[in-house]
């Protein structure tokens, strides 16, 4: 073929083209080709990816701000108690209301709300559906929502009143709770019956109750007239052998003012009678006299006397010193404007 071109094409063609050879002289010339036929793809990739990461920021903030507004409106606008959004609360530290400053967190208040409207919705007289029904949730939910702010409130007391809760207590709490009328149930049918009524795991319930025995301590550390009362009361009690109604009259408390006496009839004793542990009183002998008891609730202090007994019941007469100034700064506090709540409740009737 090569015989067959001219002798001057040849001679071109050996001139014009440069040889595919790399030599030492020519090395730079061919790095020079090879990287410049690169770039013509390296810099239209480059701004291609410059765009994509654009584009992806762009839709990871505008899906982060639309789930943020998905989850405002189905937590303060619909008020949505589904066991997904209580899982959300228990991640997210959400509030749902502010008490001094102090944040009240949604999961406790949805904790205590989907109990109650699991119980109304089992076991309640009238549909959930019907007026008769919204107006029972409206209390429900007035409720828990003054127990939630209480809690976050006594949350911020306990540090100056060095209150703090023991894993034991908890714990103690529990098992008190297992003790029923037929005996004492296993960890493992309280948990269930615990799941299937408002989806709480032992991890939500042991948060619960460390928030409430929490703010039982407190309204007792804080109630400084209660102990007061109790310091009175104690002597006379001694001195009368548990006639009650002579210390109420001696202490020159009329009837319907803070300090309450009566007597109970004949109660099971693994039950409670206003935060008093029936199984304590029950230990006592007929015809003895205890107090002053600490309620394991913020209820207050009481004196018992016991009247009879079985070896299931116990009858007593008793003298309640109640706690009312934990209560009464709560209500102060609403009036003065520092309560505010992000959820919109009836007021109670």
């Amino acid at each position: 073929m090569k015989k067959l071109l001219p002798k001057k094409l040849r001679r071109h063609k050996l001139q014009g083209e440069p040889s595919s050879r790399i030599t030492n002289e020519t090395v730079a010339e061919h790095r020079e080709q090879i990287l410049a036929g690169g770039r013509k793809f390296k810099y239209p990739i480059q701004y291609a990816r410059h765009k994509l990461v654009i584009n992806a920021l762009i839709v990871a903030v505008t899906s982060v701000v639309l789930l943020v507004l998905l989850g405002w409106q189905q937590l303060y606008i619909a008020q949505n108690s589904s066991t997904f959004m209580y899982r959300i609360t228990r991640v997210l530290p959400v509030p749902v209301a502010t008490i001094d400053g102090q944040l009240v967190p949604f999961d406790d208040y949805l904790a205590r709300y989907r109990f109650n409207e699991y119980w109304l919705d089992k076991y309640g007289e009238v549909k959930l559906e019907t007026k008769d029904g919204r107006n029972q949730l409206d209390y429900v939910k007035r409720q828990v929502m003054d127990t939630a702010i209480e809690n976050a409130y006594a949350q911020k007391l306990a540090p100056q009143y060095n209150v703090t809760v023991s894993d034991k207590e908890v714990a103690d709490l529990i098992a008190s709770q297992r003790n029923t009328a037929n005996g004492v149930i296993s960890e493992d049918t309280y948990y269930s019956a615990l799941q299937m009524t408002n989806g709480w795991t032992s991890s939500d319930l042991k948060v619960s109750l460390r928030r409430t025995i929490t703010r039982n301590k407190v309204a007792f550390a804080y109630d400084t007239q209660a102990s007061e009362q109790v310091k009175q009361a104690d002597p006379l009690v001694k001195s009368t052998g548990g006639d009650f109604a002579k210390v109420a009259e001696q202490l020159a408390v009329v009837k319907g003012g803070k300090i309450a006496t009566g007597q109970t009839g004949m109660l099971n004793k693994t039950s409670t009678f206003s935060g008093l542990q029936l199984s304590e009183v029950a230990k006592l002998e007929k015809g003895a006299v205890a107090g002053p008891i600490k309620a394991t609730t913020d209820d207050g202090y009481y004196f018992v006397k016991v009247l009879d007994k079985t070896d299931t019941q116990v009858d007593f007469s008793y003298l309640k010193v109640p706690l009312t100034m934990f209560s009464a700064k709560i209500d102060e506090l609403k009036k003065s404007g520092k309560i505010n709540e992000y959820i919109s409740i009836a007021a109670k009737q």
